[in-house]
């Protein structure tokens, strides 16, 4: 984390906020409004009660994901297909038990970080970019994941397991002898290390050989001081401990990625037996359902679906999910009448819990734009003719009311063999005239 911080502060995407802040509220009021005014990410050296920095908006710009998986010209989707496809060859040579000893650690409680509490009601400070490191307790197969967790005591945090969470398989599987179930929570892991937690593998893979692969070589890990764990060297904080068994206490109410309030849930319980830091830490702090929360997650859920698209449409080009993971849309090169709806009922089938809202498009259409995505929609035909309504079908795992439940698709394309009559107007040189060449010191870039 600090090598990459060094590299965006180099390319000025990085500034400093040097008056001391709150870590209730105000870090988090500050981040949200430089995200919607700048792509910068935002450095606080000075947060009260801590002596550790807090790093927010690191993620928040697609730009930045490409970068981290070397896109090249190649879309996310392809790109990150190619790094899962290295990683299922890795095995066991995707990490070494080779730790640096010029890494100087610190021991101290969960009250020495600068945990923040980020929405008005959140039940308490919150680690919002802890990425879980567990081993499932039969295969032996590490997971990588996200998990919100609520800071109780310096001894124990209060945290969220989806029920279709590979973490959640990993500790049923311990649940069911009676044991509890090791972990290490990393917060400030490497950019590699941060985007492979994103992904959401088969459970017999391993989203550390996924790290490797997107870092282009094995993974340095050293061992936990508490548990029977090795862990990334590259991250900057690591929170050890166990998630105990048939144990479960009040967890909330949490602003959830959705933009709402999830209301107190009788939630899992991860008993703390060491925290240590890295000297010259950072603390990464994330704001659930922000752009650094949803971008990370979106590229993901799109290389998902683009991977399950290929290997049953013809033509499929790329596929975002924007502005949210709820909504799909695929980009095609067309080939037959009715491909559009082919595209749109494979979206529909390849990731239950998203896809409640997917439109399908034409190349010439940028999938990262909804206003270009609803203008080709408007444009390029009927509204009532390319609009499949799918009702009564679960959606979202969390959905007890079923606010989630039924689809809606949209075919954006143009008509089958009208393909000119929709030919986009353009104007030659729009795309490479230089504004500063005619406006001079008028122009901010000038």
């Amino acid at each position: 984390m600090r090598h990459y911080l060094d590299k965006l502060q180099s390319r000025g995407e990085l500034v400093v906020v040097h008056k001391e802040v709150d870590p209730r509220f105000e870090a988090a009021a500050i981040a949200r409004r430089l995200q919607s005014e700048s792509k910068q990410a935002v450095l606080f050296p000075h947060v009260r009660g801590s002596a550790l920095p807090v790093v927010m908006n690191v993620y928040s710009e697609h730009e930045r994901l490409r970068e981290i998986i070397r896109c090249g010209r190649k879309t996310f989707c392809e790109r990150l297909g190619e790094e899962i496809a290295l990683a299922a060859t890795l095995g066991q040579g995707a990490w070494t038990d080779e730790p640096d000893e010029r890494d100087e650690w610190c021991s101290g409680t969960l009250s020495d970080l600068p945990i923040l509490t980020y929405h008005e009601r959140d039940g308490g400070a919150y680690i919002t970019s802890g990425i879980f490191l567990a081993k499932h307790p039969d295969s032996g197969v590490p997971n990588l994941s996200f998990h919100r967790s609520m800071k109780v005591s310096d001894g124990e945090l209060r945290v969220r397991l989806g029920s279709t969470h590979d973490l959640a398989r990993c500790q049923q599987a311990a649940e069911r002898d009676g044991k509890p179930l090791e972990a290490a929570i990393l917060v400030s892991a490497a950019p590699e290390l941060f985007m492979a937690a994103c992904v959401s593998l088969p459970p017999d893979a391993s989203e550390l050989a996924l790290a490797a692969a997107i870092r282009g070589g094995p993974l340095r890990m050293r061992p936990c001081r508490t548990i029977d764990l090795s862990v990334p060297a590259a991250a900057d904080i690591v929170i050890e401990g166990r998630i105990l068994p048939n144990e479960r206490r009040p967890e909330g109410p949490f602003g959830e990625f959705m933009g709402y309030y999830v209301e107190v849930g009788e939630n899992h319980v991860f008993e703390v037996t060491h925290v240590g830091w890295r000297k010259g830490a950072v603390f990464h702090g994330l704001i659930c359902g922000s752009k650094e929360d949803l971008r990370p997650l979106e590229a993901a859920t799109a290389a998902r679906i683009y991977q399950a698209l290929k290997t049953q449409v013809p033509g499929v080009l790329d596929v975002s999910c924007r502005p949210t993971v709820m909504n799909t849309i695929i980009k095609i090169r067309k080939q037959y009448e009715g491909h559009g709806g082919h595209a749109l009922l494979a979206a529909m089938g390849s990731h239950l819990d998203y896809n409640k809202f997917c439109v399908v498009v034409d190349e010439d259409v940028d999938i990262y734009d909804m206003e270009e995505v609803v203008w080709a929609f408007v444009t390029r035909g009927r509204a009532d003719t390319r609009t499949m309504v799918v009702p009564n079908v679960p959606g979202f795992y969390r959905d007890p009311h079923k606010d989630h439940w039924g689809r809606l698709a949209l075919d954006a394309t143009r008509p089958w063999g009208r393909e000119a009559e929709f030919e986009r107007k353009r104007i030659p040189g729009e795309d490479t005239v230089d504004l500063a060449e005619y406006l001079g010191s008028q122009w901010p870039s000038a």
